[in-house]
């Protein structure tokens, strides 16, 4: 844990996790937004890429909601969402059905958070990728 990072109990780590899927499904970037410290540390690893944004607002409107998950795409249902602490670390993972013109994909995401008073301060996250949805077209 960081030095400026308080200890998260489960709850708090449930909260903020469930409130992260909830704005990603919405795509609601104000939301997503307010539960970032202003100096969040965030690195990301998807298929193709290392992300390393600057900012909560690269975060959001750059990488998450602008390449991710972009305006095409749509959030058709939540399969699961886990949450919990590994030592004194938060544990966010999300497993999400999507659609665009390309099919019906499902996508995982599994994060590692840190929080700051109740805002994520630091996050790891690993990302499964598009993966095709057996069947559908």
């Amino acid at each position: 844990m960081t030095d400026s990072a308080t200890t998260s109990t489960s709850d708090d780590v449930r909260a903020v996790g469930h409130a992260f899927v909830a704005a990603l499904t919405s795509k609601d970037a104000a939301a997503m937004l307010a539960l970032f410290a202003p100096a969040v540390d965030f690195r990301a690893l998807t298929p193709r890429r290392f992300w390393e944004p600057g900012t909560p607002a690269e975060v959001v409107n750059e990488v998450i909601l602008g390449t991710w998950f972009g305006p095409g795409d749509v959030v058709e249902l939540v399969e699961a969402v886990d949450t919990g602490l590994v030592g004194d670390r938060g544990r966010v993972s999300y497993r999400l059905r999507v659609a665009n013109g390309d099919g019906q994909f499902v996508i995982e995401q599994q994060a590692y958070l840190e929080l700051t008073a109740g805002v994520i301060s630091w996050m790891r996250l690993l990302c499964s990728g598009f993966r095709p949805v057996a069947g559908a077209q």
